[in-house]
C-alpha cells in the first residue's frame, strides 16, 4: 500500500478484486500512488465511514469504490468527503450488474458519484478519470495521461497503415 496514496480505491468484497485491481494497473502505469482496501456499506459502516472521512487531510484527490448489487459503497463514501467519488458498477448477480448501475446513478442531489460503465471498462476508466483529477495538480500525472493517449494512437494509426497496404 502506498503510504501518501492520491487515490483511493475500495470495493465491498475481495470478490471485487479481480476487476478493482485493473484500476490500480492503470494508476501504477500513470504514476499516481493508490491505496486498495475492502471496505463494505454494510458490514464495515464505522470502518468505512472514518475512510471517507479521514481522507482529504490524508491528501487524497479521489476515491474510486467498486460494488455490485445494490451499490451502496460510492454513495456512502460521497456522504463523508467532499472528495470525488467514482463508482464502478460491478456485475455480483444475475443481472449483470445493471441493478448496481441504477444504483450508482441515482444519488441524491448534493452527493454525486461519477459513475463508470459496469465491470472492468468502468474500473479502467475510473482510473484515468481519478488521474485526470490528480494531474489537476500534478503535471507529471497529465504528461502520462498524454503520453498513453499518443501512443493508443500511433498504434491505431499503424494499424490503419498496415490494413490498407494489404488490401
Amino acid at each position: 500500500m502506498a503510504d501518501n496514496p492520491k487515490v483511493l480505491i475500495v470495493m465491498g468484497s475481495t470478490s471485487d478484486l479481480p476487476i478493482m485491481r485493473e484500476a490500480k494497473k492503470i494508476l501504477d502505469m500513470l504514476g499516481v500512488a493508490s491505496r486498495v482496501g475492502v471496505y463494505s456499506a454494510h458490514r464495515t459502516p464505522e470502518r468505512s465511514a472514518a475512510l471517507a472521512a479521514g481522507a482529504r487531510e490524508q491528501g487524497v484527490r479521489a476515491i474510486i469504490a467498486g460494488a455490485g448489487a445494490a451499490a451502496h459503497l460510492a454513495g456512502a463514501f460521497a456522504a463523508r468527503t467532499t472528495i470525488p467519488v467514482i463508482g464502478v458498477p460491478l456485475a455480483a448477480t444475475p443481472l449483470a450488474g445493471l441493478d448496481a448501475l441504477l444504483a450508482t446513478v441515482q444519488m441524491p442531489g448534493g452527493f454525486p458519484v461519477g459513475t463508470m460503465a459496469i465491470g472492468k471498462p468502468g474500473a479502467q476508466n475510473a482510473a484515468f478519470f481519478a488521474a485526470s483529477i490528480v494531474s489537476l495538480e500534478d503535471p507529471d500525472v497529465a504528461d502520462a495521461i498524454t503520453a498513453w493517449r499518443e501512443k493508443k494512437a500511433a498504434a491505431a494509426a499503424a494499424a490503419s497503415a498496415e490494413l490498407e497496404a494489404s488490401s
